[in-house]
């Protein structure tokens, strides 16, 4: 299998002065951290107005500093908002080739719709329509990184004209295509669309095994891919704090998971929230203190223990068919020194095993999988690219304003000397002769 870790960039209050710039750089010491000890995903999330859970709101600025105190470990959008009222599929398009370029070809893509309506009505995004818009923006953010020009689009939720997108990302045609699940059907949903599966639903390895069967079934049978290429992978999630005395495993982790879970509830499921008022982490501890030892999770706390613990849990994941688990190490009041001490304990004690045979694993897979990789190609329908005489011409707004008082008879103010606009004009007029021996051939 392959590793992650896991960034919501949680900041459970009372907040003082310097706490989000210590949050951000010490995730930025992790992520450097993970890449030197060999863990392979460094995963953020993007929210908005998600108080005390979630900090995360330009997850491309974070990744972007990432890569650059980085080499090797991929930096993974978990997930990208694609509803057009987020985020133009355009500009993601731009942002996500970006990263990739500054990255040296390092991005996993991974997409989203969110279910929190502090995000939705504060961007005001339709309930009822948020997967139909992922799902025009997904595919048309796909086609724009992989064609040249973008034949333009006319759709029910975001339209353009034909523009070339600029940069082109490293990995082409795009960087691997992800979508987050937290249920069964969105799994058999990513499979269909022949794309990878973030699932954040902590289920344990049992039922990991039947999300896993459906999901390579549904691939095998019915993939019609929406990006230019497919990604069939799947990673789930798992709560994390490791070290070798279990009780203070938990001591040091169990509290902020729980608090991952009781967040995640009352922004999503329970909640009445009041921006910049509501105190979620007093009413956790409220909550907590009420439920005593039987405390509820995010759903599981198998990643939390000591290292056979550990390794006992994620071989069950292993088993199943998983291709990655990405570790929830940052949650609550979880202490910086903690999960990096965590980390190390991992990568030296637990990983290697799982990583000796990772290689082996990837090229099995993919001999298995080519066959049904080529049918599902087949199968999509690729948008239809312009023939260069189809691909309209954009006049620029100086030209147009020049040409529009020529005609009225109108003359424009002279630019100002050795200005850029006096510059602009003698180009323009050098340009009018060459355009007129071109036309007098």
């Amino acid at each position: 299998m392959r590793f992650g870790i896991f960034y919501e960039h949680q900041l459970p209050r009372p907040w003082n002065e310097g706490d989000e710039l210590r949050l951000f750089q010490h995730a930025l010491d992790q992520v450097e951290l993970a890449d030197k000890l060999g863990i392979d995903n460094a995963w953020e999330v993007e929210h908005h107005f998600l108080e005390e859970y979630s900090h995360s709101s330009a997850p491309e600025v974070f990744l972007a500093a990432c890569s650059q105190r980085t080499k090797n470990i991929r930096l993974g959008h978990g997930i990208t908002l694609m509803p057009p009222n987020y985020n133009h599929p355009a500009r993601v398009a731009e942002r996500i080739a970006t990263l990739d370029l500054v990255s040296n070809g390092r991005v996993e893509w991974g997409t989203g719709e969110s279910s929190a309506l502090l995000e939705l009505g504060g961007y005001k995004v339709p309930v009822e329509q948020k997967r139909n818009q992922w799902l025009e923006a997904v595919e048309q953010c796909a086609n724009m990184m992989a064609m040249d020009p973008y034949p333009g689009f006319e759709g029910q939720y975001f339209s353009m004209p034909c523009r070339n997108v600029v940069p082109k990302p490293v990995q082409r045609p795009h960087p691997p295509l992800w979508v987050a699940c937290s249920n069964r059907e969105t799994i058999k949903l990513a499979a269909r669309l022949g794309i990878g599966a973030l699932t954040f639903a902590f289920v344990d390895p049992a039922e990991a095994k039947q999300w896993v069967d459906d999901y390579y079934r549904i691939f095998k049978e019915e993939c019609v891919p929406i990006g230019h290429a497919v990604n069939p992978n799947i990673c789930m999630v798992s709560s994390f704090s490791v070290h070798n005395d279990v009780a203070e495993a938990r001591r040091r982790g169990l509290d902020g998971f729980r608090f991952f879970g009781y967040a995640l509830g009352h922004h999503y499921g329970f909640g009445e929230h009041i921006p910049g008022r509501t105190n979620i982490w007093s009413a956790f501890e409220k909550a907590q203190a009420a439920a005593g030892p039987d405390a509820p999770g995010a759903g599981g706390e198998g990643g939390i223990g000591t290292p056979d613990q550990l390794r006992k849990h994620l071989r069950g994941f292993q088993d199943s068919g998983v291709d990655q688990v990405s570790f929830i190490q940052q949650g609550g009041r979880n202490k910086h020194e903690h999960i990096c001490e965590a980390l190390e304990l991992f990568a030296h004690e637990v990983m290697p095993e799982f990583k000796e045979k990772e290689a082996e694993r990837v090229k099995k897979k993919a001999e298995e999988l080519a066959p049904f990789v080529e049918k599902a190609m087949k199968r999509k329908k690729f948008m239809k690219p312009l023939a260069d005489g189809e691909i309209p011409k954009v006049v620029a707004l100086g030209r147009q304003i020049a040409e529009r008082a020529r005609a009225a008879g109108e003359t424009l103010p002279e630019p100002q000397r050795g200005s850029a606009g006096e510059g602009a004009r003698r180009w323009a007029q050098v340009q009018q002769k060459v355009d007129a021996a071109e036309k007098a051939k």
